[in-house]
């Protein structure tokens, strides 16, 4: 039955984005109909091909087959945003690499916003989904609840990266920082978050084993937060159901306060309450001792995010927004200084005991080096959010720093970590295939890291200088364009450190590959046991 109802929704699905593509406005609107199109058709043809069979009998093993497949998409879309941001890094050293023939299409301007959404949302969004379904899996004892639920938060997440990405290149976005997808790819992402929620929260109330493990804490409140984040920033009025144009329902400095509550609390919440669920569970797994301390960990997560969502403001000093606003933004940031080292010390210290084991396992060194990375980035970020400080680093490149040294060396680091755990693990292997990679594989991303990180502060300290350097008149002594030329040799570091972080990448996919076809079986491990 269900099967058929299937079968009838997606044929509606696909006739509708049919009428879509026919009548659309804009080429961005008829490309996205006919992607729909054409996902809406290849699903029901994978499910009329197994309409009607009898089912297997799954209630006592873990739902472990979308997992696989989220790893895959978390290494596939990692290399497609690192090969993104080298280009567009080489871009900047090499303007001439903003070639004619592609009529805009592969300029700065479009590729930019694909190169974030690809890191944050496709990279970090599959490892963030991925492990959240292995962790609440584990630690509840419980199959994944929803039944195929799953697989619709996994595909449905994969056309809402294919969609955003295709109507990025072809100009279809909302315009902001983070190049929000336009209303329609906004309304899919909505549904696909429920039931990420829905699949989440059901396994959480069936589960066999009574706690539930704080990693579960931190990842239901990135659900949750980003859902509220997502509903209130996006809110907008199409201007026909037939284009991707739209009305914003914020303007002036009402649109920025939202912009940047939203922006920062993304980053709050997505890239660091998320991955901090993934951190308290898979760091101790791999070390294979207990977190230092549970308690610790509880005051850091209510800490946290009391704390954090009030700190988006201080991204607008000196602008228009009312200046008690962005002093709150500040003190906020000041204090969330505290709770984030206290979870970095929590991290770190979980190796107590254990130090021996960097020198031989070089997943723990990679793990352990991002929780160094999110414990700078912690501290740079509210000593940047200080007015003093801000006048001198905002709109520079010491912003650019600041963010990549938390995306590469926080957020890639500990996915690459949970990728070399749960790659052996979920496909029955008995060991990864080369150790070695994996070394190569971590200096490669670290050096990658500081080449990159340590250009753009250098960089954005000498751009904010010369921007306030005035001669014995008060007059600015240095153009626009002053800065821009001396900033080249930076550039250029920037864009071979981001080189390097790409062949990691490219390494570590080898090095998967490689572990499922090459390595030897192991028993299978995928029935339901208390809880890890």
């Amino acid at each position: 039955m269900w099967d058929y109802l299937k079968l009838a929704g997606l044929g509606l699905v696909a006739v509708l984005a049919a009428i879509a593509a026919n009548y659309g406005h804009d080429l961005a609107y008829q490309v996205n109909a006919i992607e729909v199109m054409l996902a809406a058709g290849i699903a029901f043809l994978w499910v009329l091909r197994s309409a009607g069979d009898p089912k297997p009998d799954l209630r006592h093993e873990y739902f472990d087959g979308v997992i696989r497949a989220g790893a895959i998409a978390t290494a596939f879309w990692g290399v497609v945003g690192f090969l993104v941001g080298v280009v567009i890094a080489s871009q900047l050293a090499f303007p001439q690499l903003n070639f004619e023939f592609l009529q805009g299409y592969g300029n700065f301007g479009r590729l930019r916003p694909l190169h974030t959404s690809a890191v944050i949302f496709a990279f970090g969004g599959n490892a963030l989904i991925m492990s959240a379904f292995y962790i609440v899996q584990r630690t509840s004892a419980a199959r994944l609840f929803g039944g195929s639920l799953g697989w619709f938060v996994f595909w449905g997440w994969q056309l809402v990266i294919v969609l955003a990405a295709t109507g990025y290149v072809l100009g279809a976005t909302q315009g902001k920082e983070y190049a929000e997808p336009v209303w329609y790819v906004d309304i899919l992402i909505t549904v696909v978050w429920v039931a990420f929620l829905v699949a989440f929260m059901g396994t959480l109330f069936k589960r066999k084993e009574p706690h539930i493990y704080v990693a579960n804490w931190f990842l239901l409140s990135m659900i949750l937060t980003v859902a509220m984040l997502h509903l209130v920033n996006n809110a907008a009025i199409p201007v026909s159901i037939f284009g991707s144009a739209q009305v914003q329902l914020y303007a002036g400095v009402q649109d920025a306060m939202v912009q940047w509550w939203y922006g920062h609390n993304a980053v709050g919440f997505f890239l660091t309450a998320g991955f901090l669920g993934m951190m308290y569970y898979f760091v101790p797994k791999q070390i294979d001792r207990p977190v230092f301390s549970y308690k610790l960990s509880i005051i850091h997560f209510w800490a946290l995010i009391f704390l954090y969502i009030w700190a988006g403001p201080h991204h607008l000093h000196y602008t228009a927004l009312p200046d008690w606003a962005s002093t709150l933004g500040m003190v906020f940031s000041v204090i969330l200084w505290m709770p984030s080292w206290g979870g970095m010390i929590n991290g770190l210290m979980t190796l107590s005991g254990a130090w021996d084991k960097l020198r031989t396992d070089p997943i723990i060194r990679m793990m352990v080096v991002s929780i160094g990375f999110y414990g700078m980035s912690t501290f740079e970020g509210p000593m940047m959010s200080i007015k003093a400080v801000n006048s001198l680093s905002h709109y520079t490149d010491w912003t650019i720093g600041h963010v990549h040294s938390g995306a590469l060396g926080w957020n890639g680091m500990i996915t690459f970590g949970v990728l070399y755990y749960l790659v052996p693990r979920l496909w029955n292997r008995e060991g990864l295939y080369s150790l070695k990679l994996v070394s190569w594989h971590f200096w490669l991303a670290t050096i990658g890291i500081v080449l990159y990180a340590s250009s753009m502060w250098v960089t954005g300290i000498m751009e904010g200088l010369m921007w306030r350097e005035v001669d014995a008149n008060g007059f600015l002594v240095n153009a626009f364009a002053d800065t821009v030329a001396a900033k080249f040799p930076m550039y250029v570091v920037r864009a071979a450190g981001g080189g390097l972080f790409l062949t990691g990448a490219l390494i570590m996919c080898w090095n998967l590959w490689m572990t499922v076809r090459a390595q030897p079986v192991r028993a299978s491990q995928h029935s339901a046991v208390p809880a890890e």
